[in-house]
């Protein structure tokens, strides 16, 4: 992939939100600009941010596959489902490659997290499985160095972009 801006996009605390694996969605449009979205069974940031692995069921997001293939758009949001903290990243470039056993542990603490985060709110474990459930020769690994970040927590900020992380990343 191609060298990330030097500019940072996000904070270590967006960093650690997304790294503890909380709720994610992707997205991406196809040449009409129709959107197709779904939501990911797993996802993983680089220590300093600047990539983003996200993992999709491919049999319940073949049009989601085919428009990040076709156009290389993607967004996806991240969001902590009891307090609704949500970041956006987008990116104009994205990697597709199936998921091999490498990425099972990966899945598993993402799904362990989820289990955690969906339990604030009130559900249980159970329903994050069956929310989550996948079979490791049908995900999909979309791969990108995101290249604009927003806030899209509830409220008066929601839309804006992330100013430029000012704190040491650890």
């Amino acid at each position: 992939m191609p060298a990330a801006s030097t500019r940072p996009l996000l904070t270590a605390d967006h960093i650690r939100m997304i790294d503890k694996g909380v709720s994610a969605i992707v997205a991406s449009r196809d040449a009409a600009h129709r959107p197709s979205l779904m939501r990911a069974v797993g996802a993983a940031i680089a220590a300093d941010g600047s990539e983003v692995t996200v993992y999709v069921s491919r049999s319940q997001s073949r049009q989601l596959l085919l428009d990040i293939a076709a156009t290389g758009q993607i967004a996806v949001v991240f969001s902590e489902p009891l307090s609704h903290r949500t970041v956006q990243l987008k990116a104009h470039r994205a990697e597709l490659r199936g998921a091999t056993e490498d990425d099972a542990p990966l899945l598993a603490r993402y799904l362990h997290s989820m289990e955690q985060e969906v339990g604030h709110v009130g559900f249980d474990a159970r329903f994050v499985q069956a929310m989550l459930a996948f079979d490791l020769e049908d995900v999909v690994a979309v791969r990108f160095r995101p290249s604009e970040a927003f806030d899209q927590t509830p409220g008066p900020k929601a839309g804006s972009p992330l100013p430029a992380a000012r704190e040491e990343l650890p």
